[in-house]
């Protein structure tokens, strides 16, 4: 069952599941709702699809295609499973396909094996649903997905370099995410303002500017914080959620990892306390 949805927006969704089932649960019949990569992050189960049996353990992926009746059983797994399912639009599939013969293939597998390149993905995909990096977990669904399309077609995706309307795009783009970066703003909105799908949107804002979209959001909220810190006499709370946090402990984490110090520490710093700046930001001693 879900526990947690970290996003659903537009083309992609992102939907947290675990499940407690065990040899003494009697399996019933589902059905794909979507088309859909789903990474096994713990435990294991098995899915009977399209006439073959599958076992999928830590790694594994469960890949699902719409319409398509799957049962999960658990007759060698009793300590049940948890996944990061990762969910695509049609629309999304067909320009992650291109124009090859019958696209839509290597979505009616049922299931894959441990893959190194798709778990390392997965990982990190499972870190930012937590909210433990900076990257958005829509941006790295593309990224799990693309890998996936590479990894049983073969084909590598192609890059054109950016030009000049490309990197103007780039550029406005930018300007408008950090014009927006206390609100809560997605990978799909992002892209509709320079009129490209989301998966084009990644790959030429990340060759242009060297960042992802979802991070160079991160780093204005960032920004914006430390000049509130620094500026103001609001809490650190107020603080977080006007500079676009969801909470505080996200908020926290993410500014600890980029400034060597939590948000009161570095409040104190820029007001006078040397020590801090010397210990905890990693300053020489000032003269």
């Amino acid at each position: 069952m879900p526990i947690a949805t970290p996003l659903v927006r537009g083309d992609i969704s992102v939907i947290d599941y675990r499940c407690d089932a065990g040899p003494e649960d009697r399996p019933f019949p589902e059905q794909h709702q979507a088309f859909s990569l789903s990474y096994v992050r713990a435990g294991g189960f098995g899915c009977r699809t399209r006439g073959r049996s599958h076992e999928l353990i830590a790694g594994s992926v469960m890949v699902g295609y719409p319409g398509d009746e799957f049962i999960c059983t658990h007759d060698h797994h009793g300590c049940g499973d948890e996944c990061l399912s990762f969910q695509f639009s049609e629309e999304m599939v067909d320009r992650l396909s291109g124009s090859r013969a019958d696209p839509k293939k290597i979505w009616r597998i049922g299931a894959l094996a441990p893959q190194p390149r798709l778990m390392i993905i997965g990982e990190l995909a499972q870190s930012a649903a937590r909210g433990r990096c900076d990257l958005g977990v829509d941006e790295i669904g593309l990224v799990f997905a693309m890998r996936y399309d590479e990894l049983l077609t073969g084909r590598k995706p192609r890059f054109a370099t950016p030009g000049p309307a490309d990197r103007r795009r780039a550029v406005e783009s930018a300007l408008w995410l950090d014009a927006r970066a206390g609100e809560d703003v997605s990978l799909q909105s992002a892209a509709e303002q320079v009129q490209l799908s989301p998966f084009h949107f990644l790959r030429l804002f990340s060759a242009v500017l060297g960042v992802t979209p979802h991070q160079y959001l991160v780093r204005a909220r960032l920004r914006r914080a430390a000049r509130l810190l620094i500026e103001t006499q609001q809490s650190i709370t107020n603080i977080a959620l006007e500079a676009g946090f969801a909470d505080l402990s996200n908020f926290v984490r993410t500014f600890h990892r980029a400034a060597g110090a939590s948000p009161g520490h570095f409040r104190r710093a820029a007001r006078g306390d040397r020590k801090i700046f010397q210990e905890r930001l990693g300053t020489p001693a000032l003269m």
